[in-house]
């Protein structure tokens, strides 16, 4: 399987001087919007970590593997928030560590609060080159035997508009730039591909019993060489417990559970492979686990004094 793999990129490389740099995807994808939204920054009240842990296409050497840590919250002083992501992404003999940065206004607009933010990203890649088996050994672009490195810096753009639980619906593009790094030696360059995503989310309480909620989802993204939608059903039980289905359009189906404790959420997801890579036992699907945990700062205020006029 590791030949197959290293075909695969040799012809990639082979092909072009220039590939595009894709972004990392999630299914558990509603409680994922800061690292694809910086408009959200800020927009839950309090200060919120969410960690993911992924492994795709699970048997599959050389397949992705994809941690992800955000943290953001609302910072009244800005009237707005300030959030940032932290990921890592493994693919074979490649490795990116990515890093965003950003901030989000707020305004009130008619029943809920609008979040339009922007952010600065910085992503390191790395490729192993002296793991590659080339079927030709002369191959120009295969010679180096280093990890080769490169640094490459973008900006992202969101607008988030959310009812408290009601709905929620954000717009937003990543890798507006489409910057580009080149690998010295091998003189490859690599540019990162625009993306576009539109989300929406409703909470629907079920008539017979309020304290079950109906939560639809979706997802669209795109960079208009490929378009992906994700189309998610969850049911959660008096706000602690959760359960549904989600369909990757010609990807996947995914099954999610997960649930609350205290300042905690904890969710696990398990994708089955509907595209040619689960064929033929190739792959056994894909794993992700969600943990998230939010707080908030009280500041205790001084109490102040008042002179009584009487007294003067």
């Amino acid at each position: 399987m590791s030949k197959i793999y290293t075909v695969l990129i040799v012809l990639i490389l082979s092909a072009h001087s220039l590939f595009a740099q894709q972004e990392a995807q999630f299914s558990q994808n509603m409680f994922n919007n800061m690292a694809i939204n910086p408009g959200y920054a800020g927009m839950r009240d309090a200060i919120c970590l969410t960690g993911f842990v992924r492994q795709q296409w699970m048997g599959f050497e050389g397949s992705p593997q994809t941690n992800l840590l955000s943290i953001d919250g609302k910072v009244d002083l800005l009237r707005g928030g300030l959030g940032a992501t932290i990921m890592t992404d493994k693919l074979g003999f490649e490795d990116n560590i990515g890093v965003k940065v950003g901030y989000a206004y707020h305004l009130h607009a008619g029943p809920g609060r609008l979040g339009i933010g922007a952010q600065a990203g910085f992503l390191n890649k790395k490729i192993d080159f002296s793991k590659f088996e080339p079927i030709d050994p002369t191959d120009p672009l295969l010679q180096s035997t280093a990890e080769e490195t490169t640094m490459i810096t973008d900006v992202s753009f969101g607008l988030y508009y959310q009812v408290p639980q009601l709905f929620y619906a954000g717009i937003s593009t990543s890798q507006l730039l489409q910057s580009d790094g080149v690998f010295q030696t091998t003189d490859v360059e690599m540019q990162l591909q625009r993306h576009y995503y539109i989300t929406g989310g409703y909470t629907y309480p079920l008539p017979m019993d309020p304290a079950y909620e109906l939560l639809p989802s979706v997802l669209i993204k795109t960079d208009f060489a490929s378009t992906q939608f994700d189309i998610n059903a969850l049911v959660r039980y008096n706000n602690l417990y959760w359960g549904g289905l989600s369909y990757r359009h010609t990807d996947a189906i995914v099954a999610m559970v997960g649930g609350r404790y205290q300042q905690f959420k904890f969710g696990l997801a398990y994708d089955i492979t509907t595209s040619d890579v689960g064929k033929e036992r190739r792959s056994s699907g894909s794993l992700e686990l969600m943990v998230g945990y939010c707080f908030t700062i009280e500041i205790e205020r001084i109490p102040q004094s008042y002179r009584n006029v009487r007294f003067l």
